[in-house]
């Protein structure tokens, strides 16, 4: 069994608990994830299985998307609201139009500092571990790009707080509560992140997805042909043979990267040799 299934992955259940459960229930322990979900946050959680591992790095590339939920009023040190509680201030009148624009203004390249409560590691160390211990770091600055992100539903008032939620759609490593703790400052206000939804990543959406009560081994997972998002070619068996082998082939085609494709699956990822781009070469391999 090799490929990819997508999890509806359930609140304050760990990304690691799901991979657990999933070798457990199929047998085997070559399966991983494709980027974490915090606890609070539900959705799309992409597992690779057995030669599925290969892909990883393919699935992590690809554009998410979320539904996330702001509230006002709160600060938190996790910047989410199961952390513990910073501040508690009164929002400010805010009106739709105000965050729409604040919202705008974080459309395309952004520069986003890391969230301390992270497994980004800075000389060799979890950020989360300098929060534990209570040491000052510099937290690093990441670029990300944001390529869609709009306002939904209407605006809750509460007595204490406010509440709003926001569609986005959003390069790799973007984390989104600092993006909600960027979105609040510019209001003028304090807020924190109080729900996450995945909804999309790459081409594999929330529809599609399992709850992993429900995985077993008759899922029908899906291939790796499949689940990579690159052009495919298929090859005749003479090419196959040196495919297999990860032989340097004349470069006749139109791609930077691509898949060649034999009997229905996925038996390689080729990519234009960076030192002459005449030829292309074998990036992986998943046949012996």
């Amino acid at each position: 069994m090799d490929g990819i299934i997508i999890i509806n992955k359930e609140k304050n259940m760990t990304s690691r608990d799901v991979v657990n459960i999933a070798c457990k229930k199929l047998g085997t322990k070559k399966i991983g994830h494709t980027g974490t979900l915090d606890p609070i946050a539900s959705g799309v959680l992409v597992l690779a299985v057995n030669k599925g591992l290969k892909i990883v790095e393919d699935i992590l590339a690809l554009d998410k998307e979320y539904i996330a939920e702001v509230t006002i009023g709160i600060m938190t040190d996790t910047l989410d609201i199961t952390g513990n509680v910073l501040k508690r201030e009164k929002p400010k009148n805010i009106e739709r139009n105000s965050i729409v624009k604040v919202l705008n203004l974080f459309k395309g390249k952004y520069q986003m500092e890391v969230p301390i409560y992270s497994a980004i590691k800075v000389n060799g160390k979890k950020l989360y571990e300098y929060a534990r211990n209570n040491e000052s770091i510099i937290l690093p600055i990441k670029e990300v790009y944001i390529k869609e992100i709009e306002l939904l539903d209407d605006i809750i008032y509460l007595e204490d707080t406010i509440k709003f939620k926001f569609r986005c759609v959003v390069s790799k490593g973007t984390y989104i509560r600092s993006l909600i703790r960027d979105i609040c400052t510019k209001l003028n206000q304090i807020g924190t992140m109080s729900d996450l939804i995945r909804i999309r990543q790459g081409k594999f959406k929330i529809e599609d997805a399992i709850k992993i009560e429900d995985l077993n081994d008759n899922f029908n997972i899906i291939k790796m042909k499949d689940a990579v998002d690159l052009p495919l070619i298929e090859i005749d068996e003479s090419l196959f043979i040196k495919v297999k082998n990860g032989m340097k082939l004349e470069n006749i085609y139109d791609y930077n990267k691509f898949g060649f494709i034999y009997k229905n699956e996925l038996v390689a990822i080729y990519v234009i040799d960076k030192d002459n781009n005449k030829i292309v070469r074998a990036k992986k391999v998943f046949v012996n």
